[in-house]
């Protein structure tokens, strides 16, 4: 029935401001970039990030869902995230499934996590 997911997708209330962190401070590269709504693409796969009228503020739950974004090595992500600017409320930290993993927040509070897979 359901073969995969294909998308995720962040609502904000300031586009600018996340559209910023993303691209800038992560570095992603935008896929598409429309009024009030922008994705960015890795295969099938994607992430949005957009406006949305029922959503004001930060966001009021920040651990009910976390984006995992993929690393090939975690400790230098980490490091240049650090010098950009970015505050962490996990180091990297090795899981006992033997990947990676480190967390920290975007602009409005959304959790995040560097995952770096096992080898």
């Amino acid at each position: 029935m359901i073969d995969g997911v294909v998308g995720v997708i962040i609502w904000t209330e300031d586009l600018e401001r996340l559209l910023g962190f993303y691209r800038d401070t992560l570095g992603l590269r935008p896929y598409s970039v429309q009024p009030g709504f922008a994705s960015f693409k890795w295969g099938d796969m994607r992430l949005g990030v957009g406006t949305h009228s029922h959503v004001v503020g930060k966001t009021k739950e920040p651990f009910r869902v976390m984006v995992n974004l993929g690393v090939s090595d975690i400790h230098a992500a980490y490091d240049l995230l650090i010098a950009k600017g970015v505050e962490f409320t996990r180091p990297p930290e090795q899981e006992q499934w033997g990947g990676w993993v480190s967390t920290f927040s975007d602009p409005d509070g959304n959790t995040l996590q560097l995952m770096q897979l096992a080898a």
